[in-house]
């Protein structure tokens, strides 16, 4: 087993691999830039360390001042967490040249998945279904017009070399193809550094499905089963559930085999996950992300593994636990994604202190939270601020479970998602399990009604006068930033008032 390991990564993540590490009885190093001084998974870790201003091009994306973080605190193993450097193969390079332990898959796995062609053709070697469209590069907009004349509009031009939704464009007439194409060019340039694109059919109305994986380094590779994650905003994930509400016995079974392919297809260690459209009783690659996903709290939930604890054992050279036949399905769970953005204003991001905060509590229901009361929220990362997760018997109970939770759920001064995702989890079609990438689209007064009164977040003193008096009585970690103290907790706030809205 390792010994050690630091987590190159903030929030809830980081947060979550600290834990698994302390669980497994290995040292969990923590590295934080200014902005997160104080922040729980810090105050959670055996030792910090300090790498820099908020900006993350000056802290976790520095690969230079995470190893030598790293090796000030002789870590034997660096877990990427997820986002900033997770999926960069020169970051896992780096990591093992300089004699460390990458959680995670080798380099050239990620370099090869990373390459959204390269993945195409070896996902079409392995007789992985594909969407219809180009397995290389496109070199001129004439050629992007050719290739939609074939298979036809609508198409989606996307980035080779990204993902997320980033360097993507819809295109319904062939009129539009060179135009798109060149504006897809520059984003993807921007984003990834790489001008590349390729063509694929769009699937209007898709369904958006996944499948956990995890490989051991002895040549096993399992599924754990399958997620849905179709209610997404511009390609970003709100709610995810497992298992999938469309599936049933044998296409559970196809989808499952196929992914196994695509893992097998390149020698994939670690836990990761390949992700499918799913349209017209038929399912296509989307695309493989080789680290742990933001969602797979719900494949925890319905297996009862514990997925980070499997990639930390993975990582130490043991075989994985149990064989395929062995893994379950039990029950259904939810997870909806707690995001610093007010869903009535456009998504706009929305920055603040975390001024009052109250998680529900009973049975089947976890939160995974990166924040605390007197957390500073503001515009330097990825405004997800937790993941409220629930499990229950079948699909119905836990979104009954999970419109409870939601409604006892509290986080006070700044917009969150929480108020739209209380909403969806009453919506007619959701119950049905009627979903696809455009249910926000096709439900626009989920979005267009104004708040009533009673879906208003506000301050609660108790609450914050709890939190406070809990965080004064954890130990802080050994700090090594430069003779920096930790502050052991955060001011109460002077005010009892929401910042602007209370959302």
């Amino acid at each position: 087993m390792l010994k050690s390991v630091l987590v190159a990564n903030r929030g809830e993540i980081a947060l979550r691999v600290v834990r698994a590490a302390q669980d497994l009885g290995i040292r969990a190093i923590a590295v934080f830039s200014e902005a997160d001084r104080g922040a729980p998974h810090v105050v959670a870790a055996d030792e910090a360390y300090h790498i820099g201003p908020a900006p993350a091009a000056e802290s976790y994306l520095r690969i230079d001042r995470l190893l030598d973080a790293a090796r000030r605190s002789g870590a034997e193993a660096i877990h990427p967490g997820y986002g900033f450097l997770a999926e960069r193969a020169e970051f896992a390079e780096a990591v093992t040249q300089a004699g460390l332990v990458f959680v995670g898959p080798a380099a050239e796995t990620i370099r090869a998945m990373g390459d959204k062609t390269e993945a195409r053709r070896t996902m079409i070697a392995a007789g992985v279904p594909v969407v219809p469209g180009n397995a290389d590069p496109i070199a001129s907009p004439a050629e992007a017009g050719r290739i939609a004349s074939e298979i036809g509009v609508p198409i989606v031009l996307k980035a080779a070399a990204g993902g997320g939704g980033k360097g993507m464009r819809v295109v319904e007439d062939l009129g539009e193809v060179a135009r798109a194409y060149e504006a897809c060019a520059r984003e993807a340039e921007a984003a990834f550094g790489d001008r590349s694109v390729y063509v694929e059919r769009y699937l209007p109305r898709p369904r958006h499905i996944e499948v956990q994986l995890c490989g051991d380094s002895h040549g096993r590779v399992v599924h754990l089963h399958e997620r849905e994650c179709s209610i997404q905003r511009r390609h970003q994930k709100l709610v995810e559930e497992a298992p999938s509400p469309l599936l049933g016995p044998k296409d559970r079974t196809r989808i499952g085999e196929a992914a196994l392919r695509a893992a097998e297809a390149v020698g994939y260690v670690g836990a990761g996950t390949v992700e499918f459209l799913w349209q017209d009783d038929e399912f296509y690659f989307l695309e493989m992300n080789t680290r742990i996903q933001v969602e797979h709290p719900v494949t925890e939930m319905v297996t009862g593994v514990d997925l980070v604890e499997w990639q930390l054992r993975i990582a130490s050279g043991e075989p994985l636990p149990l064989s395929q036949d062995e893994i379950p399905i039990a029950g259904h769970a939810i997870e909806c994604r707690i995001t610093s953005e007010s869903p009535f204003d456009g998504f706009l991001p929305s920055a603040g202190s975390v001024a009052g905060l109250e998680v529900p509590g009973g049975p089947g229901v976890r939160w995974d939270g990166g924040v605390g009361v007197g957390s500073q929220i503001g515009l330097h990362y990825d405004p997800l601020l937790g993941k409220l997760i629930v499990h229950a018997a079948d699909r119905s109970s836990a979104i009954r479970r999970m419109a409870r939770a939601l409604d006892e759920f509290l986080i006070a001064g700044m917009a969150t998602s929480a108020p739209l995702l209380r909403r969806i989890m009453h919506e007619p079609d959701y119950l049905a399990g009627r979903l696809s990438t455009a249910y926000l689209e096709d439900h626009p007064q989920l979005l267009s009604e104004a708040p009533s009164p009673g879906e208003r977040e506000v301050l609660l003193v108790a609450v914050a006068l709890l939190e406070h008096r809990r965080r004064g009585m954890r130990a802080a970690p050994r700090i090594v930033d430069g003779g920096h103290p930790l502050p052991r907790w955060a001011d109460l706030p002077r005010s009892c008032q929401p910042s602007g809205s209370g959302w």
